[in-house]
């Protein structure tokens, strides 16, 4: 259609010329001359506005688009092979044509918010938001205290990314919830190919764990309401996340990262922190477009800071919003350094995921005393019903957020999953250690890739020798949630 619009142009152009040249019947070759470059010019200013009107082109919206598959994922453009399953960009562009928009700024919308692109394809920004609510209700326990309804925020958090050039990336995030502001990833980063099939990144700041399945993952990335015991107990003292220095190398079928890290970005400057080396690696022995096997394993040796002593834990074991539900270690002070391991096993075919995670963790006690020991396991399972592949992530080797086939904002019953897990909490090695187990139904709703509602039942069983709620108790707890991440 182009193609004969210029054509007409150029006809009119000549046509019009033509008594210019029937008044004189002899032009000079000066005069002929002006007269095709003003041809031209006017040629080459209807071209312009055609391509104007048309937005730049097919061949614009063509460079737009593969320049939008590169970047993916945040921190996977130098990821060899398929790696991460993501659902498919759709780009959009400001404005109407280039007119509309000298910058010339693209706009890609991913997972619900715009990603923002110069027009060169250098500067990279996007926002980031997580929003998750909570609900429980706790009955049968032998102590009223326990039997309660309660609410929370797991996640109210804002944030951004992006990226300049090739190889420098940042992120950085607050959480609002519990009705504190807390800084949580703070990082900048450089990445890079080595080949054609690894690629490494080296990133520092405040950074969350890499460490087991679960607990490697975001607050949004456990398809139960809570991460697994071994997620929330076999974990250094300075908690999930930590200030350090974290190279990681990917391949095709697995990865592994190396951290070396202090304390926390809000802890106190007054003494040494505490000294933390962590690492972890998972391989995909097999992958194929519908099926997964993963394993894994993980360690850290941390020493602790002269004024961090306390080993004393309260750990979650039938829902994040009970405070009174916890498996409790006793108090505990006077620790000199922890050391923690752990083992993953799992994966999916089709649309039937499975994963099992065991680990120990041996706190050193100052003045001779016997270590305190914590060991921990849970076998989980899955199956989305809609036929939905599990949200595997197989470049950094955990889970993450869905690819919903049939979204319900566009009609669809959205994406279904029925969900199952037995876990088992112990402490030992001092007379005040607790342990106990829970056994988890749940069910997951995701309407689109974005929202999700989730519903837990929970029986547990929870033995404490220390405080308010000594002895043996057991009892059921109803969660439910609803998600947001942007």
């Amino acid at each position: 259609m182009k193609s004969i619009l210029l054509a007409g142009a150029a006809m009119c152009a000549l046509t019009f010329g033509t008594p210019a040249l029937a008044q004189s019947q002899t032009p000079d070759v000066a005069e002929l001359v002006s007269l095709l470059r003003a041809q031209s010019e006017e040629i080459a200013a209807l071209r312009a506005r055609l391509d104007a009107v048309d937005g730049g082109g097919q061949t614009a919206v063509v460079n737009r688009q593969a320049a939008a598959q590169v970047d993916a994922t945040a921190d996977s453009a130098f990821v060899p092979g398929n790696a991460v399953a993501n659902p498919p960009i759709q780009l959009i562009t400001t404005g109407q044509g280039g007119a509309a928009n000298p910058a010339n700024v693209t706009t890609e919308w991913r997972g619900g918010l715009p990603t923002f692109r110069s027009p060169d394809g250098n500067y990279r920004f996007k926002v980031r938001g997580r929003i998750i609510s909570h609900a429980s209700t706790t009955f049968g326990s032998e102590f009223d205290d326990r039997n309660i309804t309660t609410t929370g925020m797991r996640a109210a958090r804002i944030g951004i990314e992006g990226s300049a050039g090739s190889h420098f990336f940042y992120q950085f995030e607050n959480d609002f919830a519990d009705n504190v502001s807390d800084v949580g990833t703070l990082f900048v980063g450089w990445r890079d190919k080595i080949n054609k099939d690894i690629s490494y990144d080296v990133r520092f700041g405040n950074m969350f764990n890499d460490r087991g399945f679960e607990g490697s993952g975001g607050s949004d990335a456990p398809p139960f309401l809570e991460r697994n015991v071994v997620g929330t107990a076999i974990i250094p003292q300075r908690g999930f996340y930590g200030i350090a220095l974290m190279p990681r190398i990917f391949w095709n079928s697995g990865h592994a990262s190396l951290t070396i890290s202090g304390d926390t970005v809000d802890n106190r400057q007054t003494a040494a922190d505490s000294l933390t080396v962590m690492g972890r690696a998972h391989w995909n022995p097999v992958k194929t477009d519908r099926s997964i096997v993963h394993l894994g394993l993980w360690g850290f040796d941390e020493q602790l800071s002269s004024v961090n002593g306390s080993l004393t834990r309260n750990t979650v074991i039938g829902g994040r919003f009970n405070g009174n539900l916890r498996v409790s270690s006793g108090t505990l002070t006077g620790g000199t350094s922890t050391t923690g391991y752990g083992l993953e096993a799992g994966g999916y075919v089709g649309s039937v995921w499975a994963m099992a995670e065991a680990g120990e963790r041996n706190a050193a006690l100052d003045a001779g005393r016997p270590d305190f020991k914590t060991r921990a396991f849970s076998v989980s399972s899955g199956w989305f019903v809609t036929g939905e592949l599990p949200p595997y992530n197989a470049l950094l080797g955990t889970f993450a957020q869905p690819n919903v086939l049939r979204p319900v904002f566009e009609g669809g019953p959205g994406a279904i999953e029925l969900l199952a897990r037995y876990e088992d909490l112990e402490f030992s090695g001092v007379p005040t250690a607790g342990q106990g187990w829970a056994a988890t139904a749940g069910a997951n709703w995701y309407l689109d890739d974005v929202i999700r509602l989730q519903f837990n039942v929970i029986h547990w069983n929870a033995t404490n020798r220390f405080g308010a709620f000594s002895g043996n108790d057991s009892g059921e707890t109803i969660s439910a949630g609803i998600g947001v991440t942007y």
